[in-house]
């Protein structure tokens, strides 16, 4: 009896259990097979959807881009990283203290008799005879660096030779060829218009009296020197650029007489406009002659001439030349002639390498 029943107990259990182990049986490859392709199937619209909203999507134009700057006097608008070598050999400086801009007040005031209204003890420039031809060349080193897309810093440090060619007549011994470092210049340039084809700037720089006034290296007072510059593309081949700012000295040595009011050291006023035009543009290599008219007014100051009243003096200059850009290097070279009586200098020649990074 005993035994009866457990093979009858055996025989349900395992009757009940066939069905559910088939039940969890893995399924064959033939239902693999088709279980993918059902996938597939459901995936394919998908794709298709994607594929056509992307050939659908709007194509952006390419950027264009800008040709750069290739002006060789006028300070360029652009606010971009870049280092330059430049140097300039220039001559006929026939009053090289007026408004103490290029060199400080001369030094003959200080060999004058006490009881003169012109003696000036503590005039800085040189001495003790007064130039009236001065040849000189300056080599510049200038870095610009670009710390947000549309702002960036700057410094130039000058290095001056200077060849005196004549004096004034009893006005004292000549005195000899100089050399040395010039007055740094540190700024910054803000372009408040930026694009494709036109970039506006102000570009503030302040002088740093570091050049020695005794060997008419520098003016020996602070300056600054605010300024609206504009670079436009005027077509693929045209630029246009041009510059409008003020020099502002800081203080200056005493006024011609020494008791009047004011100071040697005027304020000048100078703009510029250049167009260039390319003509040859291939390989990464450009070629672009440039034309460049740039003028100064003294609005105030002395200087050690016929007469001693500065104010109102103009001078225009007119500047021919090149820019040859090779990728992101350029050199330019350029001739400057005075259009005017008045001048800094009757004839310039400047070279300069600029690379941008």
């Amino acid at each position: 009896m005993t035994r009866t029943t457990f093979v009858s107990l055996c025989a349900i259990v395992l009757g009940l259990a066939a069905p559910a182990a088939a039940q969890l049986a893995p399924p064959h490859d033939a239902d693999l097979t088709s279980v993918g392709q059902a996938s597939l199937a459901a995936a394919a619209p998908a794709t298709s959807l994607l594929a056509q909203s992307r050939s659908q999507a709007p194509r952006l134009p390419p950027v264009r881009r800008r040709r750069g700057t290739f002006v060789g006097y006028i300070d360029d608008a652009l606010t971009e990283s870049n280092v330059r070598i430049r140097f300039d050999a220039a001559g006929g400086n026939t009053v090289p203290d007026r408004a103490e801009f290029f060199y400080a007040k001369c030094g003959c005031y200080r060999g004058l008799p006490a009881t003169h209204p012109g003696f000036d003890p503590d005039a800085p420039g040189p001495g003790p005879g007064a130039a009236n031809d001065i040849t000189f060349q300056q080599l510049y080193l200038e870095g610009e660096f670009q710390v947000a897309p549309q702002l960036s810093v700057l410094g130039q440090v000058p290095v001056r030779w200077l060849q005196p060619k004549a004096f004034i007549a009893n006005t004292g011994d000549p005195f000899s060829n100089q050399s040395g470092f010039g007055d740094i210049r540190v700024g910054a340039k803000l372009a408040f218009v930026d694009t494709a084809v036109t970039t506006a700037s102000v570009k503030v720089q302040f002088y740093i009296p570091s050049g020695d006034a005794s060997k008419g290296l520098g003016t020996d007072h602070a300056s600054w020197e605010p300024a609206v510059l504009l670079w436009n593309e005027l077509s693929p081949k045209v630029n246009l650029e041009s510059q409008l700012g003020v020099w502002l000295p800081i203080g200056g040595s005493a006024p011609v007489p020494t008791a009047a009011d004011g100071h040697f050291a005027g304020r000048v006023y100078y703009y510029g406009i250049g167009p260039s035009f390319t003509v040859f543009d291939r390989g990464g290599t450009r070629v672009a002659p440039v034309v460049e008219l740039v003028g100064w007014h003294v609005m105030n100051g002395n200087q050690t001439a016929g007469v001693s009243d500065a104010s109102g003096v103009n001078i225009v200059n007119l500047k021919i030349g090149a820019r040859i850009a090779v990728d992101r290097g350029s050199f330019y070279a350029g001739y400057g002639h005075a259009l005017t009586d008045a001048a800094w200098y009757t004839d310039i020649v400047r070279f300069e390498y600029r690379y941008s990074f």
